[in-house]
């Protein structure tokens, strides 16, 4: 990728371990706030490290892309101008996949990094993204399994079914966490006007990201 759920719907989606690691991603839209997988803990460390260093606050949501995904941190959009391409740019490290597709998958709301098209998929280390998806049908689970070779387990696609997602992305990425408060965010940003390049021609900015206690 160039790149508040119920607690019926918690138990839906068959998560049941305890996270103890929540974000509070602020935006010129409104706030969202994020959960990070304690199973995944290179993403989960990596994510608190930058937020704890203040490297999201400025930065742009630079792909945009409604019933898909709202994309963030390449690290010259805090300055770029209109004509500026991004989503090109990253730190000089990746982190190595963590794919645990039968316990974390692209539901709507799921938090993911970005990646290139490296043979490992390690993810970007700085790029995140926000699953807004789309319902899904037995048509979107074929086509899913073409493009990953990965068989979905009934259960998710009852969620896939129920509250929409991505499920061509499992496998294919790292889901590190999920939205529990700010969906609604989302969805505003997801319909912003974008330019070709999918990114909004009003800007979209994060104005920090912080860590809560």
């Amino acid at each position: 990728m160039k790149f508040k759920f119920t607690g019926l719907l918690i138990l839906l989606c068959g998560f049941t371990q305890a996270q103890t690691h929540q974000a509070k991603i602020i935006t010129n839209y409104g706030t969202i706030v994020v959960m990070l997988y304690d199973g995944t803990p290179k993403h989960r460390d990596n994510f608190m490290k930058l937020a704890n260093a203040h490297y999201y606050d400025s930065l742009l949501f630079h792909r945009v892309i409604n019933k898909f995904v709202i994309q963030a941190g390449d690290p010259y959009s805090k300055y770029a101008n209109d004509t500026v391409l991004l989503g090109d740019s990253d730190l000089s490290y990746t982190i190595p996949a963590e794919r645990f597709p039968d316990r974390y998958y692209h539901k709507r709301g799921a938090l993911g990094m970005a990646r290139d098209e490296n043979p490992t998929k390690a993810s970007s280390a700085c790029q995140f993204y926000i699953v807004q998806g789309k319902i899904a049908n037995d048509s979107t689970f074929i086509k899913a399994k073409k493009q990953s070779t990965y068989d979905i387990p009934e259960p998710h696609k009852q969620v896939y079914r129920t509250i929409g997602g991505l499920p061509h992305l499992d496998w294919r990425y790292t889901v590190f966490g999920e939205v529990l408060e700010g969906m609604d965010v989302v969805d505003k940003i997801a319909v912003v006007s974008t330019d070709k390049n999918d990114r909004p021609k009003k800007e979209v900015r994060i104005v920090s990201i912080r860590m809560i206690k």
